[in-house]
């Protein structure tokens, strides 16, 4: 990591390089330490200068709408890069192909699609994410994961060169898939079918009711913090944790959802520290009371 010459060459960056920087603003939680470097970059070319004078060696951390991840209160030993709003256009490729930016918010991107009639795309109305983020953990709601209608995804390595890999050649599983951490996504492509606005606004409307019905909202959380375990007869994980975690626990002001058990939230001052102890004992005693481990769908990044 060259933090001296990041600071000798910051005037010939179009976006914004801020040392030091506080990360409890970045992520859903709000909480976390400071990065070292945290790097806003106004478009491709200013992307792979900073690259280029960063180097190889150093940490990068790729921050899309900030759900789903979990800083430490210490500090993060490397850079911290957010897409900005050069990396959120969508656009329409053919009647039922979507171009989006990496930094594109999953709802934005299944209100585009409704409004060119395209289908198939309602259940990313329902994910608090980024396109990128959706990508690299193959996020899914209601039976739909974003595996089902990518068609290709452009993607940045650390030697700053652009690649477009087919969705064919990418192996995706529950909630993750085998691209490489160090590449940066940048944009992807996606597509749906013909279907008439009317209905698809039906659709999104019934999903996000029965989102809001089932989570919380508006409050500090990551969303769901761990995966449903796979092969064990169709159990949910909140139906895990509810069975096998008291009620109204706390560590510091981390605890547990009273609406959703999956759903751990930061009811004020909470610190890493304490919502690690909360996902430690959550760990536990479901291995404990059903025989089953429950792994980690938020990332903490180290």
């Amino acid at each position: 990591m060259n933090i001296e010459d990041l600071k000798i060459n910051q005037k010939n960056f179009k976006g914004k390089i801020y040392f030091d920087y506080n990360l409890s603003k970045l992520n859903w939680f709000n909480i976390g330490g400071n990065t070292k470097i945290f790097f806003k970059p106004d478009n491709l070319e200013d992307l792979i200068l900073f690259l280029n004078i960063y180097n190889q060696r150093g940490k990068i951390f790729i921050i899309g709408a900030g759900s789903n991840i979990l800083f430490k209160d210490q500090s993060y030993n490397g850079a911290v890069i957010k897409l900005t709003k050069k990396f959120s256009n969508i656009s329409l490729l053919n009647e039922n192909i979507i171009v989006a930016g990496s930094g594109v918010m999953d709802k934005a991107i299944s209100e585009f699609a409704m409004n060119n009639n395209i289908g198939g795309l309602e259940f990313l109305s329902c994910i608090p994410g980024t396109i990128g983020g959706g990508i690299r953990m193959n996020t899914g709601c209601f039976g739909r994961e974003i595996k089902d209608i990518l068609i290709s995804v452009q993607v940045l390595d650390k030697s700053g060169k652009v690649r477009t890999i087919p969705s064919n050649e990418i192996k995706f599983e529950y909630r993750k898939c085998n691209l490489p951490n160090d590449f940066i996504f940048l944009s992807a492509s996606f597509k749906g079918e013909y279907k008439e606005k009317a209905k698809i606004k039906q659709e999104i409307s019934y999903l996000k009711n029965k989102k809001e019905k089932s989570q919380p909202s508006k409050i500090k959380t990551g969303g769901s913090t761990f995966k449903n375990p796979i092969g064990a007869s169709q159990v949910k994980v909140w139906e895990l944790i509810k069975k096998s975690v008291p009620e109204n626990l706390s560590f510091g002001d981390a605890t547990i959802s009273s609406k959703h058990s999956n759903f751990l939230v930061n009811k004020g001052n909470a610190t890493y520290k304490d919502m690690k102890k909360l996902i430690d004992f959550i760990i536990e005693k479901v291995k404990a009371k059903t025989g089953i481990k429950i792994d980690l769908e938020i990332i903490i990044v180290e």
